[in-house]
């Protein structure tokens, strides 16, 4: 019986010579790079030098959220405009979104007075006064540290001037670093407010000793209605030698402060008795004092804000032009003289108001040549006027 015969299994490849295969692979790698195929060439070409990374997955907690706004810090004076100053960036989600004409002001300030938050207040009270002004969107805060003749903190300068080390008051030893190093967290600036500047009334600690030693220039400061001031003569090497060792005390002592402000009470009343024109004196004792400020902490800017200058050295032999002062804002407290003071602002710093002109804010934050705005709460409740500010927007 004869067997049967298998048919084969399979392509038979294995019976074909390894030169013809050889050459079926080279001619078809020729027509595909040749003939309408060049992508997938290329690909072939680079895939010898492809590699795959896998990066190991980063651990992270489902419980942790950040509910943190995103932060505009105030730009350095040197620094030039980038994509930075008109945009802001979401956290975690990487967006960026325009800012607003009220985000785009360099500094939006608060002022606060010598007493109002700080004063017996622990260190969790002012970490969270500071996040909730930031949370209104202030992004600087103008904080008092003298005022009447006397620091609002522990000073040697005072302790060994006046036998006190300073106003009579109940803040804590470290209220101020408290209120830098949370603002510096919440991307914010501390300015210190120097109030009242070279002005005290009968109520200033120092007023039976600088009576006696006949520092008060001749004469009632009656600037203000309702408080009579006395103006301390910064002609006498005294009163001028204290001013600049308190000033540079205080950047030694506090040297992370972004600023330190002197306002319009950096001046002498017109009316004095003799009408003595005390403006160049006045300007020898700022410059003077600007640079022994400078030498000791060259980081902190110094800033006036003050009448418009013609004002100012009319009325108060301020001349501040001449002053070295690195930031001028324009006080335009006085409504009337609204839209005169404003002209000036648009060529200085910026403007400060107060809580009784906030029907004025949007004027003034869509105004692109005014550059900062500062605001005083008259009211006595600076939370209040932050409140205020942001619901006016």
């Amino acid at each position: 019986m004869s067997s049967k015969k298998k048919e084969p299994i399979g392509c038979g490849c294995s019976n074909i010579p390894i030169s013809i295969i050889l050459i079926i692979l080279a001619g078809g790698y020729w027509w595909f790079s040749q003939k309408g195929y060049p992508e997938i060439s290329k690909f072939l070409d680079n895939s010898k030098k492809m590699k795959i990374h896998i990066s190991k997955p980063t651990k992270t907690s489902s419980s942790t959220i950040n509910i943190n706004p995103s932060i505009t810090p105030i730009p350095s004076l040197a620094s030039n405009p980038s994509f930075t100053d008109n945009q802001k960036i979401i956290p975690d989600k990487k967006i960026l979104l325009p800012q607003t004409a009220w985000e785009k002001k360099v500094i939006r300030g608060i002022y606060l007075t010598r007493y109002q938050i700080t004063n017996n207040a622990d260190e969790q009270t002012i970490r969270e006064r500071v996040r909730y002004y930031r949370s209104q969107g202030i992004n600087t805060i103008l904080h008092g540290v003298w005022g009447n003749g006397c620091t609002m903190y522990n000073s040697e300068v005072m302790q060994q001037t006046f036998g006190y080390k300073s106003c009579p008051n109940q803040f804590q030893e470290q209220w101020l670093n408290w209120l830098i190093d949370e603002a510096h967290k919440q991307g914010m600036q501390v300015h210190a407010y120097f109030e009242k500047g070279i002005k005290i009334d009968k109520n200033s600690p120092m007023f039976d000793l600088a009576i006696a030693r006949k520092w008060i220039v001749p004469g009632v400061d009656k600037t203000y209605s309702g408080i009579d001031h006395y103006v301390l003569d910064v002609e006498i090497p005294e009163v001028a030698n204290l001013f600049q060792n308190i000033l540079v005390e205080f950047v030694k002592k506090y040297p992370d402060i972004d600023a330190v402000q002197w306002d319009d009470y950096l001046g002498y009343y017109a009316e004095l008795s003799g009408k003595v024109d005390r403006t160049a004196n006045l300007t020898k004792f700022v410059q003077q004092m600007v640079t022994s400020m400078k030498k000791a902490n060259p980081s902190v800017s110094f800033d006036i804000c003050h009448h418009n200058p013609y004002w100012a050295k009319k009325y108060f032999a301020a001349d501040w032009e001449k002053w070295g002062a690195d930031r001028i804002f324009i006080q335009a407290y006085n409504d009337s003289n609204f839209v005169e003071e404003l002209n000036y602002a648009q060529k200085y710093a910026g403007v400060a108001i107060t809580d009784r002109q906030l029907s004025r804010l949007k004027e003034l934050v869509d105004n692109p040549k005014i550059k900062s705005i500062l605001v005083f709460p008259f009211s006595g409740n600076p939370e209040k006027t932050a409140y205020s500010l942001k619901n006016s927007l």
